[in-house]
C-alpha cells in the first residue's frame, strides 16, 4: 500500500508539473501571410528574381529605397490592426506598401515594372498564401482609366472589380474576375482581410499592361519651325501648393525644407513634398 500511494504521489507531482509547463508556455501565433502570384505582385516579382541581383530597374531602384530584407519577407505586406480600416490607415502614395516605411520601395511611380500582359473579359488570377486561413475576405480592384503608372497610387483610383467573401484559401487560391477594358499600363489591386482570430490584412500591387498606351505618334514629314529664341519662362516655385501645376525642376518650400520637382505633375492635398519622395526630392 505504501508503494502504491508513492507512485501515486508521483504521478500527480508529474501531471501538475506538466499542467504549469502548459500554463506558462505561450500560444505560438498562426500568422497569415501570402500574396498575388498571378499576376506576380511587385514584392513577389523582386522575390523571384532575386533581391541581391535583380534583373529588372525597378526591383533595383526599390532595393535601393528600402533594401532587401522586404523581398525576403515578401508574404508580410500587411497591418496587424486593419479590421476593414484599409482607407483610414493607409495614406495615398502608400497603398502598395500598405503605409509601410519598410517596404516604401514597392510604392515608386514607375512604367517599368514588371507586368503581364491581359485584354479585357474573365482574367483567372492566383494568390499565394503561406499561412492561409479559413473564413477570410478578398478584395480585387483596377486603376481608373486614364490612370498613369508615373503618378502615385491613390485610393481614388481604384475601381472595384469583385470580392469574395467567406473564403477558405489555400495555398493556392484561384478566382475568375471580369476585366473592363483598358489600355497601356494598370495596376490590380487586392485586399485580404481576415475576419476571424485576427484583424490582420495583406495588400498586393500587380503592374498588368493591356498594350496600345504607349504606340508613338505617325512620323510628320512636314519640316518643324525652326526653335524659338524666347527662352522658356521658368519652372513655378516658391511655397508648395496644392492645386499648383509644377514641372521637373521646379523647387518649392515645403515646412521650411527646399524640395526639387522629379516628374511634372499637379499638386493635391496629400502630395506633399516630404510624402511624395516619387516626385520630390530634397534641394
Amino acid at each position: 500500500m505504501k508503494v502504491r500511494h508513492t507512485l501515486a504521489l508521483s504521478g500527480a507531482v508529474v501531471v501538475a508539473a506538466a499542467a504549469v509547463v502548459v500554463a506558462v508556455l505561450p500560444a505560438a501565433p498562426a500568422g497569415a501571410h501570402g500574396t498575388m502570384s498571378d499576376p506576380a505582385s511587385r514584392v513577389y516579382v523582386c522575390k523571384q528574381q532575386n533581391p541581391e541581383n535583380p534583373t529588372n530597374a525597378a526591383c533595383r531602384a526599390a532595393i535601393a529605397a528600402g533594401g532587401t530584407q522586404p523581398f525576403y519577407d515578401w508574404n508580410e505586406v500587411s497591418l496587424l490592426t486593419a479590421g476593414g480600416r484599409h482607407r483610414e490607415l493607409i495614406p495615398d502614395g502608400k497603398l502598395c506598401s500598405a503605409g509601410r516605411d519598410k517596404y516604401r520601395g514597392l510604392d515608386l511611380a514607375r512604367a517599368d515594372w514588371p507586368a503581364k500582359r491581359i485584354s479585357a473579359g474573365p482574367l483567372t488570377i492566383t494568390y499565394h498564401a503561406t499561412a492561409p486561413h479559413a473564413n477570410s475576405n478578398f478584395e480585387f480592384y483596377i486603376t481608373r482609366a486614364g490612370w498613369s503608372p508615373t503618378q502615385p497610387l491613390r485610393w481614388s483610383d481604384l475601381v472595384h472589380l469583385q470580392t469574395f467573401n467567406n473564403q477558405n484559401p489555400a495555398t493556392f487560391t484561384n478566382w475568375t474576375i471580369t476585366i473592363p477594358p483598358r489600355t497601356g499600363r494598370h495596376l490590380i489591386y487586392s485586399i485580404w482581410q481576415r475576419v476571424v482570430g485576427s484583424e490582420e490584412a495583406f495588400y498586393t500591387c500587380s503592374d498588368v499592361d493591356f498594350g496600345g498606351g504607349g504606340t508613338p505618334p505617325p512620323t510628320s514629314t512636314t519640316t518643324p519651325p525652326p526653335p524659338s529664341t524666347t527662352p522658356a519662362p521658368p519652372p513655378p516655385g516658391g511655397t508648395w501648393a496644392a492645386g499648383t501645376s509644377y514641372q521637373a525642376g521646379a523647387v518649392v518650400t515645403h515646412n521650411g525644407s527646399r524640395y526639387t520637382c522629379r516628374q511634372p505633375h499637379t499638386a493635391i492635398a496629400g502630395w506633399e513634398p516630404p510624402n511624395t519622395p516619387a516626385l520630390w526630392q530634397p534641394a
